[in-house]
C-alpha cells in the first residue's frame, strides 16, 4: 500500500476512534482530498474527487420532539389506526395481543423461576418482573401492531381534532379489542400446549390471577385508570423520540412503573387471566370476566379518552384553542342604537326621572 493511502486509512481509523487532532492532520492530506500526491514512481496519479465515507451534519442533532409536536404524532397514530381496513386492523390487533403474550410469558417465566428471591426479597422479584414486561409495548409500537389500551387514547384524540368520526372510533375499539383477545388467548393456549406453563411459571401465573380477582370492583377500576394513564403516556413519549433507543427508554419507564406498582392493564390481563386459569387457578371464567376484565377495560378507557386524549387536546389541540381568550362582550340594544351617545344619556336620564 502506498504511504499516502496508508495515511488516509489511518486517518479514517483515528477519526472513528475519536482522536480528532491527529485525524485532522492526516485527513487534510492530498490523498484524502482525492488529489494526486507526490510519488517517486514514474508518472503521477490523476486528480480525482473521492466521496467521503462519513459525513457530519452541521448543527445539533434533535433527539426528541416538543410536546406540541409529539401531540400531533399522537393524533396521527390514532388516524392511521382508525382508517385501516377492518381485516388489517384485526390482523394488527391479533399481532399486538401476541406481543403482549410474549412479554407476559417472559416475565412469568423468569420471575417464576426464582421463588427463593420472591420470599427473601419480594421487592426485587417484583422489579425483575416489571423490568422484563415492557418488551411487549416496544414490539407493538415499532411494528405497527395495535392494542385497545393505546387506541383508547390515540383514536379519541383524533376524534377531538376532527380527523376521525365517532363511527370509526367505535369500529376501531371493537375490532382491536376482539383482536387482542384472540392474540392473547391464543398465546396462552400455545404456551400451555408447549409445556411452558409448568413449575414456577404456573405457580406464579395462578397466584397472580387470584390476586387480580380478589379486590372489589372499585379499587380495580381505579387501578385500571392509573394504569392506562401511564400506558398512554408511554405511547405519547415513544412518539416524541426520533430514534429507536429513545423509543425504548420512553416505553420502558412508564410500563415498568405500572407493573411494579401492581396496576391493571386489560390487554395484559387478556393473557395472564386465561394463562392462570390453565395453570390451575381456582376461579371460574365468569369470575375473571366480571371481577377483573370488565372493570379494568372501563377504567383503561376512561384514562385514555378523558385524561390523556382530552387533557392533551386542551394543552395543545382544539379543546384549548379558546383557553385564556377574553369572552365576547354581550351586545345590548343600546350598543346597536343609531342615536348618538349624548342623546342616549339624555333618554336614560329622562327614563330614570319618569320612573320616580
Amino acid at each position: 500500500m502506498r504511504p499516502t493511502r496508508t495515511a488516509a486509512a489511518l486517518g479514517l481509523f483515528l477519526s472513528v476512534a475519536g482522536v480528532d487532532s491527529v485525524a485532522a492532520a492526516l485527513l487534510a492530506s492530498p490523498a484524502h482530498r482525492g488529489l494526486a500526491a507526490p510519488s517517486s514512481s514514474a508518472g503521477r496519479a490523476s486528480s480525482k474527487h473521492v466521496a467521503p465515507l462519513f459525513s457530519r451534519t452541521a448543527g445539533p442533532v434533535v433527539m426528541a420532539k416538543t410536546p406540541a409536536e409529539t401531540y400531533d404524532v399522537f393524533v396521527q397514530r390514532g388516524v392511521t389506526n382508525a382508517k385501516l381496513p377492518i381485516c388489517k386492523m384485526f390482523l394488527q390487533s391479533v399481532m399486538g395481543g401476541c406481543y403482549v403474550g410474549f412479554g407476559g410469558l417472559l416475565s412469568l417465566s423468569i420471575a417464576g423461576a426464582v421463588p427463593g428471591m420472591a420470599l427473601a426479597n419480594p421487592g426485587l422479584a417484583k422489579f425483575l418482573f416489571a423490568a422484563l414486561f415492557p418488551v411487549n409495548l416496544f414490539l407493538v409500537l415499532t411494528t405497527g401492531a395495535q392494542l385497545y389500551t393505546g387506541n383508547s387514547a390515540t383514536v379519541p384524540a383524533a376524534v377531538i381534532e376532527g380527523k376521525v368520526t365517532t363511527r370509526e372510533l367505535m369500529k376501531n375499539w371493537a375490532v382491536s379489542f376482539a383482536g387482542n383477545v384472540v392474540g392473547c388467548g391464543g398465546m396462552a393456549l400455545a404456551a400451555t400446549y408447549c409445556g411452558l406453563n409448568v413449575l414456577g411459571t404456573a405457580e406464579l401465573a395462578a397466584a397472580t390471577v387470584l390476586k387480580k380477582c380478589a379486590p372489589a370492583v372499585g379499587p380495580t377500576l381505579v387501578k385500571a385508570i392509573l394504569c392506562n394513564w401511564l400506558v398512554s403516556l408511554a405511547v405519547f413519549l415513544a412518539g416524541a423520540a426520533n430514534d429507536i433507543a429513545g423509543k425504548m427508554v420512553a416505553i420502558w419507564f412508564p410500563i415498568s412503573t405500572f407493573v411494579a406498582i401492581g396496576l391493571e392493564h386489560s390487554v395484559a390481563n387478556m393473557f395472564i387471566l386465561p394463562f392462570g386459569l390453565l395453570a390451575g387457578a381456582k376461579l371460574s371464567f365468569a369470575d375473571v370476566i366480571f371481577r377483573n376484565l370488565i372493570p379494568v377495560t372501563i377504567g383503561n378507557t376512561i384514562a385514555g379518552a378523558f385524561i390523556v386524549a382530552a387533557g392533551y387536546s386542551y394543552a395543545f389541540g382544539k379543546l384549548g384553542e379558546n383557553a385564556g381568550k377574553p369572552r365576547k362582550k354581550y351586545i345590548t340594544h343600546e350598543d346597536t342604537s343609531p342615536l348618538p351617545e349624548e342623546d342616549i344619556k339624555i333618554l336614560q336620564q329622562y327614563a330614570k326621572q319618569k320612573a320616580r
